[in-house]
């Protein structure tokens, strides 16, 4: 089916954040394009950053989680002082590379890559059970997820996870290996039960434009399950746009519209809640 021509083309800028806040979790790098050139793709980059600024969104974590991306990544935190960058092998991805016999080389460069001082961030890693449901695929996943894990704490950097349809594996494989000190939860998916246990193991859950959809009182159950300062706000753009534009491409100058909503379902005040996200940024990530 056709998309509506209402769908077409990009979202509206919204009107700006009284005060900074960092979108947690973007994929620039999603914006090449295969034709592209070095040059159009950051200029490409550039506008949406300059977007994003325009309303309040200073800074962003950069996700690259296949080898292209992560070495994306590394290029992009050199380029743009608003970024800071993650890199990993996503479980989907870790999965091909095992299938394919080269997850050890595959690994080896990511290592290497996330030695970068800017960038922050082993993720997103984890677990993958929608799109992965064969056996050995899964124990290829989970042994990718405990080796990110050991490289988060040897590097002392942030770990950011990919949880879909897989709570309780992830919850598990993290306390039988030690979570790093600081741990993030991507795109957070679980109910209220499981984001007071995150909490209460001092984690941090990460609230994408989901938490806006119509269907998702689950995710705000969630959101006021736990203290404010761990909560973050992300886009995982260019996916997961905030209501009303559900389906339209993300980006990050959008963060503005999923912020407004948190505030209002939380009763806080919107000054507050962007100074707590973007303080509660600062201590897990370090200054940009």
């Amino acid at each position: 089916m056709s998309k509506k021509k209402n769908n077409d083309g990009p979202v509206p800028v919204p009107p700006a954040l009284p005060l900074p806040v960092v979108d947690n979790h973007t994929h620039l790098d999603h914006v090449r394009g295969t034709d592209v050139g070095e040059v159009a793709q950051f200029e490409a980059v550039e506008a949406l950053i300059t977007q994003a600024v325009s309303v309040n969104v200073t800074r962003m974590v950069q996700i690259g989680c296949d080898l292209p991306a992560a070495r994306w990544t590394v290029q992009a935190v050199d380029r743009f002082p608003q970024l800071l960058g993650g890199v990993a092998l996503h479980p989907t991805e870790a999965t091909k590379h095992a299938a394919a016999g080269d997850f050890t080389t595959a690994f080896d460069e990511i290592e290497k890559l996330a030695e970068h001082p800017r960038v922050r961030v082993v993720g997103e890693t984890g677990l993958d059970h929608y799109w992965v449901d064969d056996e050995a695929g899964r124990a290829a996943q989970e042994e990718s997820f405990r080796r990110h894990i050991d490289l988060a704490k040897r590097l002392g950097k942030a770990l950011q996870i990919h949880d879909r349809d897989a709570h309780d594996d992830v919850i598990r494989v993290l306390e039988s290996e030690g979570a790093p000190e600081k741990t993030v939860f991507h795109c957070f998916s679980g109910d209220a039960a499981m984001a007071r246990l995150a909490a209460d193991r001092g984690w941090y859950l990460s609230f994408a434009g989901t938490v806006t959809f119509k269907n998702a009182a689950d995710l705000r159950e969630a959101l006021a399950a736990v203290p404010l300062e761990q909560v973050m706000v992300e886009t995982d753009a260019p996916y997961l746009t905030p209501m009303p534009h559900r389906g339209r491409p993300n980006a990050s100058y959008l963060v503005p519209l999923t912020v407004r909503f948190m505030a209002e379902t939380l009763g806080r005040d919107l000054d507050e809640m962007c100074a707590t996200l973007s303080a509660t940024s600062e201590t897990v990530y370090g200054q940009w």
